[in-house]
């Protein structure tokens, strides 16, 4: 059974580590890690070879910045686990590139959202908690906070389990519920 799982905290929270761990104990064999994240300067690319060198050959790894439905259920026919990270990312390229209140952008939500909800492999998403901080001081900024915070609130509403990340130590905050047949 294909699952949903919400791996969500603080900046260096442990989201990534934590995320990368639960994968690989849920699934021998190769996975996809599917990664949001641009290479747009010097620093950012030493994070992703950071990231590629920490997952190993366990992984096969798919870059899309925005069409992450598409990515997803291109990714779910060979692969019984996909691992997203992550959302913020996501969010901030769809503002980017599609502008922060295009029809288009609201459409790739939707997608992403239905694909969660069909559950076409196991999924495994990461993202930032960032409503405990401050308002944004201009509308861009109060619109990535705003848009991430209503992806997170539907995704964990359509994950069988969110975690909380607080200092690397995972907490659970949604449990998938199993049920066994007593008959």
């Amino acid at each position: 059974m294909n699952t949903v799982t919400l791996v969500t905290g603080g900046i260096r929270s442990g989201k990534s580590r934590f995320a990368l761990e639960l994968a690989k104990g849920k699934f021998p064999g190769i996975k996809t890690f599917l990664a949001t994240a641009q290479p747009l300067d010097e620093e950012m690319k030493q994070r992703i070879a950071k990231h590629q060198e920490e997952r190993g050959s366990e992984f096969l790894a798919v870059e899309e910045p925005v069409y992450l439905s598409r990515a997803i259920q291109k990714a779910a026919e060979s692969s019984p686990l996909i691992l997203v990270d992550c959302l913020t990312l996501w969010m901030n390229n769809l503002i980017y590139h599609l502008g922060n209140d295009s029809l288009e952008m609201k459409n790739e939500i939707r997608l992403f959202l239905e694909c969660l909800e069909s559950k076409p492999a196991s999924i495994i998403l990461v993202t930032n908690e960032i409503g405990w901080g401050l308002v944004g001081e201009n509308p861009l900024s109060r619109c990535f906070v705003d848009s991430l915070g209503s992806l997170n609130q539907e995704a964990a509403r359509l994950s069988d389990e969110v975690i909380l990340m607080v200092s690397g130590i995972a907490q659970y905050v949604k449990r998938q519920e199993i049920h066994a047949r007593l008959d």
